[in-house]
C-alpha cells in the first residue's frame, strides 16, 4: 500500500512542476500552446495505446454504458437540488455540472496505473470516451443554457482528434490487428508524454487562482456533491450490477477524480463565472490529495 501511495503522490509532482514552471516563466510560458500540443498530437497516442493494451471483450463495453448510466441516474436529481439552493442560474448551472465533468484523462487514467496497474488502461480509456462525451454534449447544453445550438457543439467533437482516433483503435481492436512490438512502444512513448504534458499543463492552470470571491454555498454545494453524493451513490450502483470487483474499483476511482479542466473552456465559451470555475477545479484538486489516501484504502480492501 506504500508504494501505490508513493505512485499517487508522484502524479501529483507533474501537477507541481507545471505550477511551477507558470509562476517562474509567467507569460513565456504559454499554455494554449501546451493545450494544442496535447490535444491534437498526444492525445491520441493516449487512446491508441489504451485501446492495445488489451483484447475488448463485452464486459469492456459495459463499463463506459455503466458510467454514464451513473451520471444520468445522478444528473436530473443534481438539477432539481440545484433549483432549490441556486438562485443565480449560472452558478446553478456550475452546480450542476462540474461534478460529473471529472479528470478521467490527466488524473484518472495514470492513477488507475498507480491503483490497479497498466491492466486498467483499457477501462479507463474507455471511460474517459464517454466522458469526452458528456464534457461536450451535457456540458455544453448546462453551461450554455440553450443559449447556443447543440447540433454545432457536437459537430465540433467530431473535429477532436481523440474521437476518429478511439473509432481507429476501437475497430483494429476489435479486428485483431496487433501492433509490432516496436510500434506498440512508439506508442506506449507517444502516451506516456502525453499522460505527463496533460498533468503538466493542469498545473499551470491552476497558477495565479484567486479563491477569496467564490461563493460559499457553491464550494459547498460542489464539494459535497463530488466527494460525498456522488462517491456514495456510485459505489450502491455498483453494488448492483454484478460487474467484477476490479471494474467496480475502476469506475469508482474515475467518479471520485476531481474538477476537470474542461469545466473552464466551458465556462468560458458561455460567460459562466469562469473565475469560480477555476477556483472550484482548484479546490477540488487540493481536496483530492488526502482524499487518495482513503481511495487506496477503500480499493485495496474492497475491489481489489
Amino acid at each position: 500500500m506504500i508504494s501505490t501511495l508513493f505512485s499517487i503522490i508522484f502524479v501529483y509532482v507533474f501537477i507541481l512542476l507545471g505550477y511551477l514552471a507558470k509562476r517562474i516563466f509567467k507569460d513565456d510560458m504559454n499554455t494554449k500552446t501546451l493545450t494544442l500540443m496535447s490535444v491534437y498530437f498526444l492525445q491520441p497516442f493516449v487512446t491508441v495505446w489504451g485501446f492495445s493494451t488489451a483484447r475488448l471483450h463485452e464486459e469492456h463495453f459495459f463499463v463506459p454504458l455503466i458510467y454514464l448510466a451513473i451520471i444520468l441516474a445522478l444528473l436530473l436529481p443534481t438539477i432539481l437540488i440545484g433549483r432549490l439552493i441556486f438562485s443565480d442560474i449560472k452558478k446553478r448551472a456550475i452546480f450542476s455540472i462540474a461534478g460529473f465533468v471529472g479528470n478521467t484523462g490527466n488524473i484518472g487514467i495514470p492513477l488507475g496505473i498507480a491503483l490497479f496497474g497498466e491492466q486498467s488502461v483499457i477501462f479507463t480509456t474507455l471511460i474517459n470516451i464517454a466522458n469526452v462525451f458528456v464534457v461536450y454534449g451535457l456540458g455544453v447544453y448546462i453551461y450554455s443554457r440553450g443559449s447556443f445550438g447543440i447540433r454545432q457543439s457536437l459537430f465540433n467533437i467530431v473535429k477532436i482528434p481523440i474521437i476518429p482516433a478511439s473509432l481507429i483503435a476501437i475497430l483494429m481492436n476489435i479486428n485483431n490487428i496487433r501492433f509490432t512490438p516496436e510500434i506498440e512502444e512508439f506508442f506506449k512513448m507517444g502516451a506516456y508524454a502525453g499522460i505527463v504534458l496533460q498533468l503538466f499543463l493542469l498545473g499551470t492552470f491552476l497558477q495565479g487562482i484567486r479563491i477569496r470571491e467564490l461563493h460559499p454555498k457553491l464550494f459547498i454545494g460542489t464539494m459535497s456533491q463530488k466527494f460525498i453524493i456522488v462517491p456514495l451513490a456510485t459505489a450502491l450502483i455498483l453494488s448492483m450490477t454484478g460487474l467484477p470487483l476490479f471494474v467496480q474499483g475502476v469506475i469508482f476511482m474515475e467518479m471520485m477524480t476531481p474538477l476537470a479542466v474542461a469545466n473552464i473552456n466551458l465556462a468560458s465559451l458561455y460567460d459562466c463565472r469562469p473565475k469560480d470555475v477555476t477556483s472550484l477545479i482548484l479546490l477540488s484538486t487540493l481536496l483530492f490529495i488526502p482524499l487518495l489516501f482513503l481511495l487506496s484504502y477503500v480499493i485495496n480492501h474492497y475491489y481489489l
